[in-house]
């Protein structure tokens, strides 16, 4: 009965982790026009410079938190990470200036450590076979969020603009409460490590996981597969009005519609594929669908047809927590919790360089002057990105290539 209140909190954690980013979207740039006094055109530059804080945030101090939870376990990192949470949306509803608000996305930044550890305590208390399926299910449960979040934020933002982060920050203190009387330790002193400053900057903590055999092309994949694709976040929107002229419903209508099939591929595709095909094989199949997903969305005049195909390159899906499952299984018990936090710079890491990148490539082929017109352009470079994740995964080391179950 505990650890399944132990599952369900950690779970309900990173619910709560992706509603507390979601649930500001709908506001946040009315909330930046209100305490700058400026232009929706200024609102966005501080936006994206709001977003870049918190992933630079989030690539400096992923490895000092997994880190510290291998040191001083997983149950005192995430209530302290919740309970900084609550105080920053509180800061952030009363700010009455941009750097208040910039300050609160450094902070959220650093104390990004829900998720990261989230993903370490389901190692913890998962046998192998289980630990893809189980990354599947925090998968889903921030998938959940994500779509719970911006429809959450937009029924508070009827009762004022910073009605939203009081309610973030409510929901984080509720959660706190709950598991501070159900969550139990999942670090025992068997696979406690002592914490090193010299291993917590994300440089040693990369170089300390990629000495472990089959980890550094592990990782080198994880990025460029991050990097490939960011591009729905960075340019879907912008894809969208371009391509099929859609206004701002329709582009949520669109989202949603993906953060539903993504959440139940999580939950219900990731646990039976690796379990009948391996995590390599998994990570093989995602990349191929994601990949022809990538090309089709290319060429789809259609946006009915578009909304459609989202069911579709939704199962592409199963490869992240695949690939997580490979990394996991490869990495001792005792630095469960660095490797999840050089994932979470990995990540954040791709949510800084795919919109530069991008953006970038939409901007030029979009521009008056621009050779072709081409909205799709960016998902022709990701699927670019994708071949060479493909290759990276084919030239594992035969010797290191983890046992597949015979189907």
């Amino acid at each position: 009965m505990q650890n399944r209140l132990a599952l369900l909190f950690v779970l309900a954690t990173v619910v709560i982790d992706a509603i507390g980013i979601g649930i500001i979207f709908p506001v946040m740039p009315e909330l930046i026009e209100d305490v700058t006094g400026g232009a929706i055109s200024q609102a966005a530059l501080w936006g994206g410079l709001l977003a870049t804080s918190f992933a630079v945030m989030q690539f400096l101090f992923g490895p000092v938190v997994g880190n510290l939870s291998d040191r001083f376990g997983r149950r005192p990192v995430m209530l302290t990470a919740l309970g900084v949470m609550a105080i920053d949306y509180s800061i952030m509803a009363v700010a009455g200036t941009i750097w208040l608000l910039f300050v609160g996305r450094l902070v959220a930044g650093i104390t990004a450590a829900t998720y990261t550890t989230a993903m370490a305590y389901m190692a913890d208390i998962s046998e192998k076979s289980e630990r893809a399926k189980n990354f599947g299910l925090i998968g889903a449960a921030f998938g959940l969020g994500f779509i719970a979040g911006p429809f959450l934020g937009s029924l508070l933002s009827t009762l004022g603009v910073r009605a939203p982060f009081w309610g973030a920050a409510a929901i984080s203190a509720a959660n706190l409460v709950f598991g501070y009387f159900i969550l139990p330790e999942s670090v025992t002193d068997r696979i406690r490590r002592p914490f090193s400053w010299a291993r917590a900057n994300p440089l040693a903590s990369f170089r300390a996981i990629g000495r472990l055999p089959g980890l550094g092309r592990l990782l080198t994949l994880y990025l460029v597969y991050n990097v490939a694709l960011h591009v729905y976040e960075a340019v879907w929107a912008f894809y969208g009005k371009a391509q099929f002229g859609w206004d701002p419903f329709m582009i949520g209508v669109s989202l949603a519609t993906y953060g539903l099939f993504f959440t139940l591929v999580q939950a219900f595709g990731v646990g039976p594929f690796t379990k009948a095909f391996g995590e390599y094989r998994a990570t093989l199949v995602g990349l191929i669908i994601e990949f022809l997903a990538c090309l089709v969305f290319v060429v789809l005049t259609s946006g009915m047809a578009a909304i459609g195909f989202t069911a579709f390159a939704a199962l592409g899906s199963i490869a992240g927590p695949a690939m997580q499952g490979l990394m996991s299984n490869a990495t001792p018990d005792d630095q469960q919790g660095e490797l999840q936090g050089v994932i979470a710079s990995m990540t954040a890491v791709g949510m800084i360089l795919s919109p530069l990148v991008m953006t970038g490539t939409f901007s030029y082929f979009t521009r008056p002057e621009a050779p072709i017109h081409a909205p799709g352009a960016p998902f022709l470079l990701a699927a670019i990105l994708l071949v060479g994740c493909f290759l990276i995964l084919l030239v594992r080391p035969r010797e290191a290539a983890p046992p597949e179950p015979q189907v």
